[in-house]
Order: structure tokens, then sequence, then C-alpha cells
């Protein structure tokens, strides 16, 4: 039997803060769900030199390539409007739209919104004398970089922000596993699951994720989540926070039909 409240009674547990989860917030509230905030990242902007310097040699880039929508808002805060900014690449429609809404032209999307996508998408179309500019998080993944390099193209990787897990929601994650409830789990990256596992771990608390269903936004958190031990009920096609919803409202759907013929 479908429902118009499928998250009716259910805790969702968001390891975003007020700011960053709205849209999902909302969506989960829209089906009746109950959601719980707790900001397990939070982005430092990096301040030096070499950063500044990059900024203000932007023309000399054939590429600029942004895989997330912090660090489009970070390195935009940095950019005078008198800087000329070279072809835009971007992976991911939040990021896309950020870039977009600033007033810049998205020169490249991939298709398929992960970066094993976008390498295989972008090498076809950047010659090997671009000189490219990839700005990131401390903690991002290598393999764009790597993949570049290997193809014999030119990138340059410039830390923009670096990433920390609030010493107060440290305390409040704790908090909630060991007294609180949570029916549904979802991570938005790898490094909210680390952190996320980094309190179980160190507090024993493996008892409170006991039938909780997890959902992911990509193969790369599921990755993440899998190493820690966990099982993750479901990743959507597409990777982003509206089909988490949708992808978990079917999974929800699917196995109370299960449930219903188990009990014919």
């Amino acid at each position: 039997m479908t429902t118009s409240k499928p998250f009716e009674g259910r805790k969702v547990f968001i390891p975003r803060g007020q700011k960053q989860s709205g849209a999902f917030s909302k969506l989960v509230k829209k089906y009746g769900g109950e959601p719980t905030e707790i900001p397990l990242i939070e982005f430092q902007p990096v301040n030096d030199k070499g950063l500044r310097d990059a900024i203000q040699n932007l023309a000399s880039y054939d590429w600029v390539i942004f895989t997330s929508k912090v660090t489009v808002e970070i390195f935009f805060s940095l950019v005078d409007e008198t800087v000329s900014v070279p072809k835009i690449a971007v992976i991911g429609g939040k990021t896309e739209e950020t870039i977009r809404k600033l007033g810049y032209h998205v020169d490249f999307l991939p298709h398929e919104y992960v970066a094993e996508g976008f390498i295989r998408e972008f090498l076809p179309i950047v010659s090997k004398k671009a000189k490219i500019l990839l700005p990131k998080g401390n903690l991002a993944r290598d393999y764009i970089p790597n993949q570049l390099r290997t193809s014999e193209r030119m990138v340059e990787e410039l830390v923009v922000y670096e990433t920390v897990f609030p010493e107060e929601s440290k305390r409040m994650l704790r908090n909630l596993l060991e007294h609180g409830t949570m029916d549904i789990l979802a991570f938005t990256s790898p490094s909210t699951i680390e952190n996320f596992m980094s309190i179980v771990n160190q507090y024993q608390l493996h008892k409170s994720l006991k039938g909780v269903i997890i959902v992911c936004i990509g193969p790369v958190a599921k990755k993440k989540a899998e190493a820690f031990g966990l099982t993750v009920n479901v990743v959507p096609d597409v990777y982003t926070v509206e089909e988490m919803v949708n992808s978990l409202i079917a999974y929800l759907s699917h196995t109370s039909k299960n449930m219903e013929e188990e009990k014919i």
C-alpha cells in the first residue's frame, strides 16, 4: 500500500548542520519523518600566499575543475571581479547550479556525477597542452589529479579549505548514540562516515546501529561505509540528496510490500 508519508514515525539522522541540510530535512518532514541534524564536518577556508597567487593568475590556466558546492563558494569568495576566469568543469548538478548563480558559465558537466565518470568524459576534450587548476579540500580524493597526470595533462592542485570534526558535534553525536534513537542514517560523504564511526568505535556504541537503515549518496561513500563493516541498504543512481530520498522511499515501499506478502 502506497502512502504519502513513507517516513511516518521514522527518525532520520542527517550529518549536516541546519544551513547545509535545509533541503534534506524539508523532504524528510514532507514525507512524515523526523530529521536529526548534527554537522559531522565543518569547512575552514585556507588563507595562504600560494592560494592568493594562484587566484590572481587564473588567466594563465585553460581549465578550472570544481567537484563540490563548498569548493565553489570558498574559491569564488576570494576571486576579484576583475580576474579573468578560464573554462569551468564541474561534477554534480548542485555544483553547476552554484556556479551559474554566481554568474559564471559551466563549460563541461559529465553525465555521471563521480570522479571516474568525469575523467572518462573530460579527457577526450582536453589537449595535453592544457593547464588545469583543481581547487579542493584537504581530504579530497586523489583520483582526478592522478588520472590527469597519468594521461599527461598538466594539473595543479590547490587546497582552499580544510575539513574538521566540530567538538560540539562529537558530544552531540555521542549523546544521540547513547540515549537517542535512529531509524535511518543518511550519509552524504565519506568524511561524515569516518567521523561518525570514530565516535561509534571510541565509545563502543555499535549496538545503537542495530536495525538502522543506511543510505549513502554514492558508491564512494558506500565503499567507505562497508569498510567500517556497515551494511548499506540504499544508494541512488543519481548522486543527489533528492535522489537519496526518492531511492529510500522506493526501498521502504519494497520492504513493506515484502513484509505484507510474507504475512499472507
